[in-house]
């Protein structure tokens, strides 16, 4: 199962190039880490795809080109060693145009997407949805499988397909229709999910739903936040549903804090997530914000933090290692991570 996120900005040649080019491929490397396998790019034009085309030659991520409107940015992303492609039936035009695109693909062994969201139906699905003759769902079904005849008829088979609404119900119904009537893999999410509270519980709903039954094959939790938190959500939806038991990586479980704490856990967390999320460890680590849920309800955690007064304990399945100040916290936390 791959997760996959995307890029949050526009990406300019300037952003590629000295240090800011080291920071972008920083970023990269470490959502790499963190359990991303596949980093998604709007391309709005010929610049954008020859920037990211650029990218993708310095970088192990496989990198995806999202094209809309204009086929010609698909065919100049052909040229760069980009990992997928991903069009939209309802905006990429003629038949012709698709045509060129997969052949230039079938040429450089470069797999396609259909991507099919709500918002952007073919027009005469819209129409008949807005009429209600058709089911969005079916819409959504509908424009994949036109797509998948015109791959079929072209002798065209290394494609995946997504079909996305903001709505939980329709994202279900067309995935599970679909997934009665292709062999094709299906890449699962919500799209325009929305903020990180909103948006993760609309997407762990959906996508558990549709793993629990066996569907999806590549993963995407679509946030109006990071790229980081959409990465840790999407790894955290596939250990809740038995997807990602055999992926090594640090369970963090933490105190919501309440008037008793004497230990900044929110803070503390916020600081750390993203690099354990990073490590290569079997571990589940504990960030508990007094001594009431410290070592005793935290005590199989592998390593635990939480405060007493002025002091910071760090403990070891429930049994205290080091006392510090808050102010070396951190350094000793690191020292006491390295030795797991």
């Amino acid at each position: 199962m791959v997760i996959q996120t995307m890029w949050k900005d526009r990406l300019a040649l300037s952003d590629i190039e000295g240090k800011a080019g080291e920071g972008v491929v920083g970023r990269i490397r470490r959502l790499g880490e963190m359990g991303c396998g596949l980093l998604r790019f709007a391309v709005p034009d010929i610049v954008a795809a020859e920037t990211l085309g650029l990218l993708a030659e310095r970088v192990s991520m496989p990198l995806s080109a999202d094209i809309h409107f204009d086929y010609r940015i698909a065919l100049r992303c052909l040229d760069f060693p980009i990992a997928k492609i991903r069009i939209n039936p309802g905006n990429i035009g003629s038949r012709k145009r698709v045509e060129e695109v997969l052949s230039k693909a079938a040429v450089r062994a470069i797999p396609i997407r259909i991507g099919v969201n709500a918002g952007s139906l073919p027009g005469d699905l819209r129409i008949r949805v807005e009429e209600g003759t058709l089911d969005r769902a079916e819409a959504l079904v509908s424009a994949a499988e036109r797509e998948l005849g015109i791959f079929a008829e072209l002798g065209f088979d290394r494609a995946l397909v997504s079909l996305k609404a903001s709505s939980v119900a329709d994202t279900l119904r067309a995935n599970r229709l679909l997934a009665g009537r292709t062999a094709f893999p299906l890449h699962i999410g919500v799209t325009e999910a929305g903020p990180l509270v909103a948006g993760v519980v609309r997407n762990t709903v959906a996508l558990y739903t549709l793993l629990e039954e066996g569907i999806g094959d590549t993963i995407r939790v679509s946030l109006s936040d990071t790229m980081e938190n959409e990465v840790i959500a999407a790894r955290e939806i596939l250990g809740v549903s038995g997807e990602g038991e055999s992926r090594r990586g640090v369970e963090i479980i933490s105190c919501p804090r309440c008037g008793r704490n004497s230990f900044d856990t929110h803070g503390f967390t916020e600081r750390w997530r993203d690099y354990l999320y990073t490590l290569d460890k079997r571990v589940t680590i504990a960030i508990m914000g007094c001594v009431v849920n410290g070592p005793g309800e935290a005590r199989h955690a592998d390593l635990g933090i939480t405060g007493a007064g002025n002091k910071v304990l760090i403990f070891h399945r429930g049994k205290v290692i080091r006392t510090i100040t808050a102010e070396n916290a951190d350094a000793a936390f690191r020292e006491e991570l390295e030795r797991l």
